[in-house]
């Protein structure tokens, strides 16, 4: 119950899904947790009901492309806490789920501008309060497509390779400042992004049925499967893990 005790997280793409448990788990281990996320309603109510179980919380609406929200809301985050430890670079979209020659800018433009920029504006101007909090934990959600690759979404995949490229990138010029980085490679999670993206190629019940024949293990994974690799990570557990893969994929990419 205190592996992350002391610790203050900010949780990007938190108030749903995969955000969401790794805010209830990191909360439950002990850390205060900053919930950031554009769903407001949801977010609040999430931090009602962590704080409501004497948990601590707090929401801030937070929209990743923009460098100035980013700056302000961690800084709030930080003051509000007292430091901040523990960065989760966890929002992001899927896109535009057509061929590469079909894609119009705005499309390709719209993912980089959360899922690669964001993680890059987070990142920046979490450094310093993590370097004043003597060093940290960067946590960057990636995904089995920033490893191997399908013939679809090509702005999503793009993005989640580039996520790769700059955990590793980070995590060596962090490293002086004893600030980790890591990503995290889930497969497919049971989680409102996936249901969507499901909907969207048809039938739901077959769709879930279909992806998790893809996983070896035979069935979808949970938030809390991720949840927990993201609480070994921020944790003192992980001091000598950085520039790492975290793959949580049900041996999707073991093929």
């Amino acid at each position: 119950m205190d592996r992350l005790k002391g610790k203050v997280a900010a949780i990007t793409g938190a108030s749903v899904g995969i955000g969401a448990a790794i805010a209830r788990r990191m909360a439950e281990e002990g850390a205060a947790v900053a919930i950031l996320d554009l769903q407001t309603l949801e977010g609040e109510t999430l931090t009602n009901e962590l704080s409501a179980r004497g948990l601590q919380a707090d929401f801030w609406p937070l929209d990743v492309a923009r460098e100035g929200e980013v700056k302000r809301v961690l800084g709030e985050v930080a003051e509000r806490f007292g430091r901040l430890d523990i960065l989760v670079n966890n929002a992001g979209v899927a896109g535009a789920n057509k061929a590469t020659d079909q894609i119009t800018e705005a499309e390709w433009d719209f993912v980089q501008a959360i899922n690669v920029k964001g993680v890059f504006f987070c990142t920046k101007h979490a450094v310093p309060h993590l370097r004043r909090a003597g060093g940290g934990s960067i946590i960057n959600l990636s995904s089995i497509y920033g490893l191997v690759s399908a013939p679809d979404v090509p702005p999503y995949h793009a993005s989640k390779g580039a996520v790769r490229l700059m955990s590793k990138t980070d995590a060596l010029l962090y490293a002086p400042d004893r600030i980790r980085v890591n990503s995290v490679h889930p497969g497919f999670i049971w989680t409102p992004m996936v249901e969507g993206f499901l909907k969207d190629q048809g039938e739901i019940a077959a769709g879930r049925e279909a992806v998790a024949a893809l996983h070896p293990l035979g069935h979808l994974g949970e938030p809390d499967d991720i949840a927990w690799g993201c609480v070994y990570l921020a944790s003192d557990e992980a001091k000598f893990v950085t520039g790492t893969e975290l793959v949580i994929d049900g041996g999707y990419t073991a093929r």
